[in-house]
């Protein structure tokens, strides 16, 4: 079983900026979410042992998983790469408002954000979450808390539940809710309302 997990609110999110490979604390909003996160966590996992918290690498995502580590008693936060954000290239850290004048024609069609000038592709991304499912361990050995990203989560939804490249981009992306990973089944199962 995996849990996904999307970081918390981020200053950039609050901007409406793009981060990509860019880095932004969580917002106070942010540090809640991931705690709310935690709590349902360990609602879930109800103590079970043998859960690892695998995270990308980038600040937003480490503090989450770090927060909902805490919350259940983990002591180790493993990081991977394969599961960091897709890169914006260019569009690294810029205000969407600025790139929607810029490029209109770009955030007019599905699955724009794999549009960007040096950025990464589709195909990327989900090489790179195919990869990393491929090397988990087994149903029903595994268990795995992944903490991610927007454009990440979605496709790694995507190449799990082996959903057509258009609907991808369209999936809903919370920061405060767990999306379970399970035989196949993706489930989206909310926190309790945060604010």
């Amino acid at each position: 079983m995996i849990y996904l997990v999307r970081h918390g609110q981020t200053e950039f999110n609050r901007e409406r900026r793009l981060q990509g490979h860019v880095d932004s604390p969580l917002t106070e909003l942010g540090m809640r979410q991931a705690a709310a996160v935690g709590v349902l966590l360990r609602e879930l996992t109800a103590g079970e042992p043998g859960w690892r918290i695998v995270t990308s690498p980038l600040g937003r995502a480490r503090r989450t998983a770090e927060i909902v580590a805490e919350a259940l008693g983990v002591a180790e936060v493993e990081e991977d790469r394969r599961l960091i954000e897709l890169s914006w290239g260019a569009w690294d850290g810029r205000l969407r408002a600025e790139l929607e004048a810029e490029h209109p024609e770009a955030f007019g069609r599905t699955g724009w954000a794999f549009h960007a000038p040096t950025g990464e592709t589709y195909a990327q991304v989900s090489g790179r979450m195919q990869s990393w499912l491929a090397g988990l361990p087994p149903e029903p050995e595994r268990r795995v808390i992944a903490v991610s990203h927007g454009v990440a989560g979605r496709v790694l939804r995507g190449v799990y539940g082996d959903l057509p490249e258009g609907v991808v981009p369209g999936q809903d992306v919370p920061q405060d809710a767990v999306f379970r990973l399970h035989r196949g089944e993706i489930e989206r199962i909310d926190c309790p309302p945060v604010v």
